[in-house]
């Protein structure tokens, strides 16, 4: 059994996020050394660790300069026209900003974080699963949250978001899964309930400053720890998933993606463009294909 097929059994349910691979292996590896391991899980929530906070709060500046009478309209005409370049350098790739200036902060923070944009998820889902949906829409899941925040801080609303979404249904079910799958128990410190308390209480502009988050977090830790661990660059815990799907993982993916059994979930025309889509390089589809991938190697697995 390959790792794809074994994260899928282990997981048991459709889970479409692609660090659970790397997760997996340094997991494998920790279990060699040790039978108990502590994670940060958590640290980026309570201190704004996540680069998408900061594109967030650069985006709700600007919303507070522009009035929604002229955004709506003037981003969202320049979104239409504005090409979806994932091959150009980041400063050239202005489309989902604009998108998002459009929209309010809630929705555009809900397409920030969603593997299907919800205009691409009306899409990729069969109509009779549409119908039967009833006008579920996820966006109200995170609307619930999102309201029940008494403050005008938009970051603490978005890191109380990910508190009660993100974290529990994503991170801490990628992580204990993947590590136990290889006997290893890992515990967060992070998620006791008087740190988190703690962290409630210290302003957003003490955790992320400019482009750095856990910020006061960091300042506590100098003198305590080397600059270039505690300054250096947060790096993602990603896998090459555009390569994978052009080169090694293409075949076995096309085979599994596109089984009949998927007729009566999945838009099978709105699947195949996003595979052509990708498949030619003009836009990277990597997330959504996973997405898809996962679900189905599911379906083949339990269903």
């Amino acid at each position: 059994m390959g790792i794809v097929e074994r994260l899928v059994w282990h997981y048991d349910e459709p889970f479409a996020d692609s660090s659970a691979v790397p997760t997996y292996y340094v997991s494998q590896v920790a279990r060699q050394k040790v039978t108990v391991a502590l994670s940060g899980d958590g640290g980026d929530e309570n201190l704004a660790g996540y680069r998408r906070y900061y594109f967030d709060k650069r985006e709700n500046i600007l919303r507070g300069i522009i009035p929604s009478s002229m955004r709506r309209p003037v981003f969202g005409m320049l979104a239409r026209l504005y090409p979806k370049a994932d091959w150009a350098p980041r400063i050239f790739r202005g489309k989902a900003t604009m998108e998002n200036l459009a929209r309010s902060p809630l929705e555009a923070y809900f397409r920030s974080v969603s593997a299907f944009w919800p205009e691409w998820k009306a899409q990729v889902l069969h109509g009779d699963l549409i119908r039967q949906l009833a006008g579920y829409d996820t966006l109200d899941v995170f609307r619930k949250y999102y309201n029940k925040v008494e403050t005008d801080d938009l970051l603490s609303r978005v890191q109380y978001l990910d508190i009660k979404t993100y974290l529990p249904d994503d991170i801490l079910v990628k992580v204990d899964r993947a590590s136990m799958a290889n006997s290893l128990e890992v515990r967060a410190p992070m998620l006791d309930h008087q740190f988190m308390e703690l962290m409630a209480t210290i302003p957003t502009s003490l955790k992320l400053q400019g482009i750095k988050g856990k910020y006061v977090l960091k300042k506590a830790f100098e003198g305590r720890l080397p600059p270039d661990v505690l300054w250096r660059p947060k790096m993602g815990f990603g896998v090459p998933l555009a390569q994978w799907f052009r080169n090694d993982l293409k075949d076995m993916a096309h085979s599994v993606i596109f089984n009949d059994q998927s007729q009566e979930i999945l838009n099978s025309s709105t699947v195949r463009h996003l595979w052509d889509e990708h498949q030619s390089g003009r836009r990277n589809r990597s997330t959504e294909l996973w997405t898809l991938f996962m679900f189905r190697l599911w379906q083949k697995q339990f269903m």
